[in-house]
């Protein structure tokens, strides 16, 4: 008997709960030159688009909030600072925090870019700037520093499959502000 594959939503866990464990064992081994916690939110500071792939697993965690913090996300989302990601309440806390997408989940980690094609450079290295503030970045362990390359490959793999599953085109951005916005109606 044949098990059928994992669905790319699936996949997409599993990629989040890697890209978690990997900022853990970053955390630990860098201790507190990685100033990430709870309430810090510089990051969220901007509004971004996500792939479907990434959208459906925020709208799923919206649709499971009550209604009236549904109706809050949809306010900020169509009303609130455009400068700030409208999943971010007062507090500083997410409302949908467990279904972040991949750019929240990295953020403070040290990451490489690749250039562009074409171009002739190394590699660059970058990291919040709240983070590993005196230390160089090219001095870090370098098992602890994500390729974002990699990730972005594997995560646009993800979101092909899902856009071949739904009939969708592929490569479509959604802004998180359009899923939030339409939480309040599910």
């Amino acid at each position: 008997m044949s098990t059928a594959p994992p669905t790319p939503r699936a996949r997409l866990g599993e990629l989040f709960a890697k890209v978690d464990g990997f900022f853990d064992r970053a955390a630990r081994l860098h201790g507190p030159q990685i100033t990430c916690q709870a309430g810090c939110d510089d990051c969220c500071r901007r509004r971004f688009t996500v792939t479907s792939l990434e959208a459906s697993a925020l709208a799923e965690a919206a649709a499971s909030l009550p209604a009236s913090r549904r109706a809050e996300l949809a306010a900020r989302a169509l009303g609130g600072d455009p400068g700030v990601c409208p999943a971010l309440d007062e507090g500083g806390q997410c409302a949908v925090y467990e279904a972040r997408p991949l750019i929240c989940r990295t953020h403070g980690l040290p990451l490489r870019f690749t250039p562009p094609k074409g171009t002739r450079a190394l590699p660059v290295l970058d990291a919040c700037p709240r983070n590993f503030t005196g230390q160089a970045l090219d001095s870090l362990e370098p098992s602890t520093i994500l390729d974002q390359t990699t990730l972005s490959t594997i995560l646009g793999a993800l979101d092909a499959a899902h856009a071949d599953a739904e009939g969708r085109p592929r490569g479509e951005r959604v802004a998180i502000a359009d899923v939030l916005s339409a939480a309040a109606t599910s």
